[in-house]
């Protein structure tokens, strides 16, 4: 299903001094996910994993306390969401279509998640295309987010943390 009144798109690049078997584990192990997925500042936690095209995952990003009015879409202090695999290709392709829980129609609809990773000589291009982004949310805060969680990810897999 895709959203009609989506409006956005992003797409974000990051050089990963990894390689892309390390960096695609870390996009399909739950514990792996929660260790990076979230944006600076925020935390997140993964209820239920099924890492197979058609499966998914149910995945909660929690804002910290420290920041007042920073409004979730899914509670006051929560964006709750599930992934659904539409395809894996390791280690090479992710597509995930996203739902977040939510009342508020401006975050309804499915947003689409393109992963691609490039191996270089220097390590993986990680690639993140996100399409059909729900109208409440703007594709440069979407943007920052994403550079924000390649950061946590760079990070994770370089240091060989994972």
């Amino acid at each position: 299903m895709t959203n009609r009144n989506a409006t956005g798109s992003s797409q974000t690049s990051r050089l990963i001094k990894a390689p892309r078997e390390t960096v695609y584990r870390a996009f399909v192990e739950p514990a792996l996910l929660e260790r990076w997925q979230a944006p600076d500042g925020m935390t997140a936690t993964v209820h239920a994993f099924d890492a197979r095209a058609g499966g998914g995952y149910e995945m909660s990003l929690r804002y910290p306390d420290s920041e007042p009015g920073q409004p979730g879409k899914t509670t006051e202090r929560e964006d709750r969401y599930t992934s659904r695999f539409v395809e894996l290709v390791p280690p090479e392709r992710i597509v995930e279509a996203i739902r977040f829980d939510t009342a508020e129609p401006a975050f309804m609809g499915e947003m689409i998640m393109t992963v691609t990773l490039e191996a270089t000589p220097a390590g993986t291009e990680v690639t993140m295309r996100f399409g059909q982004i729900p109208p409440g949310i703007r594709p440069e805060d979407n943007d920052a987010g994403t550079r924000s969680s390649l950061a946590k990810l760079a990070s994770l897999v370089e240091n060989d943390d994972c």
